[in-house]
């Protein structure tokens, strides 16, 4: 397969859906809040506008735009982040992903990395005169 014809065949139909899960999941929770549009539009850098537009999970809507609205409503990201992980590996994500409470999920996830990044710095600074260096 060329390279122009991985390009085609990789498929981020799931965009769409997570745009529209995500938005839906930061209205829910605004309102939760007692937030009004006007105030988190504000908080988080965007027009009244652009809020309805990504609330109402509009696929020109970039995912930035989601992810800094989840964040400042303490939302997990990982129902954004999750399903662009298994696209970019080319799977179908699973719908499960973005309808969960992914929480403990994100935090193992975060724990992961955090150990991996731990054990390459040791390994790094690891003085040549230790045992088994």
């Amino acid at each position: 397969m060329s390279q122009i014809e991985e390009l085609i065949a990789a498929d981020f139909t799931g965009f769409r859906l997570v745009k529209k899960i995500s938005g839906e999941r930061i209205k829910e929770e605004r309102r939760r809040r007692h937030i009004k549009q006007s105030e988190l539009a504000d908080a988080i850098g965007v027009s009244l506008r652009w809020l309805r537009e990504i609330e109402a999970g509009n696929p020109g809507a970039r995912l930035d735009d989601h992810l800094v609205a989840t964040i400042r409503l303490g939302l997990p990201a990982s129902n954004i982040v999750l399903p662009v992980l298994f696209m970019a590996q080319r799977m179908p994500v699973p719908r499960l992903l973005l309808h969960t409470d992914l929480e403990e999920v994100e935090r193992a996830c975060v724990d992961l990395v955090a150990q991996s990044a731990i054990r390459s710095v040791t390994e790094e600074l690891k003085p040549s005169w230790w045992d088994g260096a």
